[in-house]
């Protein structure tokens, strides 16, 4: 049965592409990625993500602290901090205290997240780092992948929210698979029960967007970036983030 979203789904544009572009040009600085991060916003998006590297070829530590600046203009706006907190990211989370930190088990060398948290392995060392953050004000997610299995074990180890990991599901849908969806609305539906929030990222796009969020009950928060700055190349930003907040509804 197809199921409607039982609320309002936010977006939150993950700049990290725009920052890749211009870190082949960085004695210049263009693009600008708190500008385009301000572009964004002023077309309606509902936050800005931002996922800091150790090595730096994303977003660098200046570029968090320059949107941290700019979202104080923006008081409904959230900051989302993506990354592993267990790789060079505690210190620039403490400083700039962002709205949300979505822990991710990326390895440094990875060339972008291909997985969700094993909390059977990884969760006490979770644990005290979900407090930490909780005792800065900021609500932590974890990324995990569209399993039922974990999500009380999130709970109980203090998350908030879980965000699904989507490329499965966007590979899966680009073959002309349209019951993609089904593991991920089994997942959501778990991770509802358990007392979490639910977002969804990667390789979300115009296409494939809005019947994830048909299918997938009560997501909260959209992470999108690489298709939506690819697309913007075609619509220019500020049209495109509107396009991708009609997919939201």
């Amino acid at each position: 049965m197809i199921q409607g979203p039982a609320v309002s789904t936010k977006l939150s544009v993950n700049v990290n592409k725009v920052a890749t572009l211009r870190n082949t040009r960085p004695q210049i600085g263009i693009p600008g990625v708190v500008k385009a991060a301000a572009l964004c916003l002023d077309a309606g998006a509902h936050g800005i993500t931002v996922h800091p590297r150790p090595d730096r070829r994303h977003v660098t530590p200046d570029d968090v602290r320059g949107i941290a600046d700019l979202l104080k203009r923006y008081p409904h706006a959230e900051f989302n901090i993506e990354g592993n907190p267990f790789h060079a990211y505690l210190d620039i989370v403490r400083e700039v205290r962002p709205t949300q930190c979505t822990l991710v088990p990326d390895d440094p060398s990875a060339p972008t997240s291909d997985h969700g948290w094993d909390l059977a392995r990884d969760g006490e060392r979770l644990r005290p780092v979900i407090q930490s953050l909780k005792g800065l004000g900021c609500r932590v997610s974890l990324f995990m992948d569209p399993d039922p299995a974990p999500m009380q074990r999130a709970k109980d180890l203090g998350a908030d929210r879980v965000e699904l990991y989507t490329e499965p599901y966007a590979t899966a849908f680009a073959r002309g698979d349209r019951a993609a969806a089904d593991a991920y609305a089994a997942a959501a539906g778990a991770a509802t029960r358990a007392g979490l929030g639910v977002n969804a990222g990667h390789d979300l796009n115009l296409l494939n967007l809005a019947p994830f969020l048909l299918r997938v009950p009560g997501v909260l928060e959209v992470s999108i970036g690489h298709a939506l700055i690819a697309d913007a190349l075609e619509f220019g930003l500020p049209e495109t983030v509107k396009k991708y907040l009609a997919a939201c509804r």
